[in-house]
């Protein structure tokens, strides 16, 4: 018994033929619908063509020093009430914050080493999602003293697996 694979036929010496025509009108069809799935790139001014199935997304990742200014530290419990109060209302459908250790010269001039939360969150890039981000980094700034909130951007395509 002969296997027929779709698409493909034989002709009378039972050899298998391509049907080129029909691979040909399948091609022809499929460009349309794939250029029209693929995702538009997040309003940031940089170009990105995401696979079809992936979204188009802003990736924010904000780096939170746990030094304060003239001693002391960002207390673990602040740090939760913070991330409650002020990231994750913001942020709901999920974020990740991982502890690291950091350094930077600030205004003085003096290399400072301190504990610090590195929190990445992602949105379509629209002044929502933007303004939020500004908000956690200033509440941030404000609540803790901090001079600074170090924050990364850049356009991505993401796909939940």
């Amino acid at each position: 018994m002969r296997r027929v694979h779709p698409g493909n036929t034989t002709d009378s010496s039972g050899d298998f033929v391509k049907l080129r025509h029909s691979s040909v009108a399948w091609f022809l069809l499929l460009v349309p619908v794939l250029a029209c799935s693929r995702n538009p790139a997040p309003q940031t001014g940089a170009a990105l063509a995401c696979a079809v199935g992936d979204s188009a997304l802003v990736r924010e990742t904000l780096y939170f020093g746990r030094n304060r200014p003239g001693g002391g530290t960002v207390s673990e419990a602040e740090w939760q009430t913070f991330l409650a109060e002020v990231v994750t209302p913001r942020f709901p459908a999920g974020l990740t914050v991982v502890d690291a250790m950091g350094q930077w010269k600030g205004a003085s001039g003096s290399v400072e080493q301190e504990r610090a939360e590195v929190v990445t969150l992602f949105h379509p890039g629209d002044e929502t999602g933007l303004r939020a981000v500004r908000e956690i980094a200033a509440e941030y700034k404000w609540r803790f003293q901090q001079e600074a909130v170090l924050r990364d951007r850049a356009p991505t395509c993401t796909r939940l697996e």
